[in-house]
């Protein structure tokens, strides 16, 4: 029924990267027809230009008043950008920013204070349809545009909501960066791997298979993470040795990624000024 509602009306997105394209190749297996999509991106992909050739509006007059504007351009690209749109702003469509550092009161500020906005927080592994996006919407935005733009950024993953925009820093700092951070954690298990005397392919191999499966294990256990963790460490055994090292409360994960993720989270409220 939402994406019927989409359909009629139209959908744009503004800037078609990585992120824009798992949304819309998200939404054309759900059953979005390309011909009720308007892309704007300068620089559009090969498969993009394909779907052109199937109906998509690539680059194109945009419709008078779509059901939404997904904008996914980068930041530094927004205020180039975004005035293109404004006619768009005043109510009848509803815009859902998953640009970093950019607040809703920038969009209040270019569109006026009667658009209904909602800024959300997607990360990568949206790539492979396994990411999370946090929501949260200006005073505008009711409880059907927040339910449009959960639906269209389900997507690509698990979506939550927040208490208020305060939230989204810490957000970006967690879920948003994050996968940054076990992807160093991937590549620093498997060069450990090869100080022990791995084959480099071989301990790549191990380390991402460990990483992926222990996610997917505290994805889908009853279990929390801590009880996880104690059930694979034997008393006096190996992993008790290597959590001994890792669990140090002052040189360990307890103490580093603490301020690893302040670090984020702070560079994200300056972003936001």
């Amino acid at each position: 029924m939402v994406l019927e509602t989409v359909g009629r009306r139209g959908l744009v997105l503004l800037g078609c990267g990585k992120m824009g394209s798992a949304l819309l190749q998200g939404w054309l297996g759900q059953g979005l027809s390309p011909a009720a999509v308007w892309v704007i991106d300068p620089h559009p992909s090969d498969w993009v230009q394909g779907l052109a050739a199937q109906g998509l509006h690539l680059n194109t007059d945009l419709p008078q008043s779509p059901a939404i504007v997904l904008v996914a351009v980068k930041p530094q690209m927004m205020a180039e950008a975004l005035p293109r749109l404004t006619p768009l702003g005043g109510g009848a469509t509803l815009f859902v920013s998953i640009a970093a550092g950019t607040p809703i009161s920038f969009f209040e500020r270019l569109l006026g204070t009667a658009t209904p906005v909602i800024r959300a927080m997607p990360n990568t592994p949206a790539a492979v349809a396994r990411g999370i996006t946090a929501i949260t919407g200006n005073a505008r935005a009711t409880e059907a545009d927040m339910a449009l733009a959960e639906t269209l950024l389900a997507a690509v993953g698990e979506t939550v909501r927040l208490e208020g925009e305060h939230q989204m820093d810490a957000v970006t700092a967690v879920s948003g960066s994050g996968p940054a951070y076990v992807f160093h954690l991937i590549e620093t298990l498997a060069a450990a791997g090869v100080a022990e005397g791995l084959p480099p392919a071989l301990s790549m191999q191990l380390a991402k298979a460990t990483v992926a499966g222990a996610g997917h294990l505290a994805m889908l256990a009853e279990e929390d993470p801590a009880q996880l963790r104690v059930n694979v460490t034997s008393p006096g055994g190996t992993t008790a040795a290597a959590l001994k090292v890792l669990m140090d409360p002052e040189a360990g994960f307890p103490a580093l990624l603490p301020r690893a993720v302040h670090a984020a989270a702070e560079r994200g409220r300056e972003l936001g000024k």
